[in-house]
């Protein structure tokens, strides 16, 4: 009985870094394989072999399968906490790379830093980062507003641990539609905050500004953001859609997605 406990036990541990990070599953595993082999405890090889892959193996790999890992401590493009990296969900193809590196550097000059939420994972398109629907394909990022402080200072602060689940208006007509229509996950991301940290109000002119850095690539699909939101920084470009009711909403980051 024992023996069937700590099975799975291990098995738990393989399905939940493998939904949470890929790679995590099989890295797993492999301390697991190492442990017995060195005759070390897990506790003590697991974190060593996973920051080792996530550091020096995984992105070359990634590399020569066409994802590219993004900065992790730079100003001008950086992810909103080390959970993303950690994770290894900020890779993204050469197409979204070169928008967001091209993009935040001519935005860092008007004292603009992109922050990055979810991006992609490094293998296989189709595998799934959840709990989003897509971000499958290295094509997808979310990106954070950009907020005002109580002194109506522009700040590089989020509202939320997380970057998620803080909305600019809580209360919207797209919102009430599609949660009247039974799609109850829409307003979902509201309890993936892990905690909101600061009070602040969207900065309209700053987060205007990244949005039409991003629409000025050719290689810019399509971007995400709530009807409202549009209406407001008085945005008109046809790239930006409205995600529809089986998504979760986006009046708290944007959603850009490259061709």
């Amino acid at each position: 009985m024992r023996k069937i406990k700590i099975v799975l036990l291990h098995l738990l541990c393989f399905v939940v870094l493998t939904a949470l990070s890929q790679v995590g599953g099989v890295l797993w595993l492999f301390s697991l394989f190492l442990s017995i082999k060195l005759k070390k405890k897990k506790r003590y090889v697991f974190p060593i072999v996973y920051l080792i892959f996530n550091v020096l193996i995984i992105p070359p790999i990634a590399n020569q399968l066409g994802r590219k890992k993004l900065p992790v401590f730079q100003r001008q493009l950086q992810p909103k906490n080390l959970f993303y990296p950690l994770l290894f969900r900020n890779y993204v193809d050469e197409d979204l790379e070169m928008v967001l590196k091209m993009s935040s550097s001519k935005l860092f000059k008007k004292d603009i830093g992109i922050t990055y939420l979810d991006a992609n994972f490094p293998f296989l398109d189709g595998f799934p980062l959840l709990p989003h629907r897509s971000h499958d394909d290295g094509k997808k990022i979310d990106i954070s507003f950009m907020y005002l402080d109580d002194k109506g200072k522009s700040t590089n602060k989020k509202p939320s641990i997380s970057g998620y689940g803080v909305y600019v208006n809580e209360t919207n007509i797209t919102t009430n539609n599609c949660l009247k229509k039974g799609y109850w996950q829409y307003d979902f991301p509201k309890y993936l905050t892990f905690g909101t940290i600061n009070m602040l109000k969207l900065d309209e002119i700053k987060t205007r500004s990244i949005i039409e850095e991003f629409l000025s690539h050719r290689k810019t699909e399509k971007i995400f953001i709530e009807p409202y939101i549009k209406q407001n920084l008085n945005l008109n470009s046809n790239k930006i859609r409205f995600h529809g009711c089986k998504a979760v909403r986006h009046d708290d980051h944007i959603h850009l997605q490259t061709k």
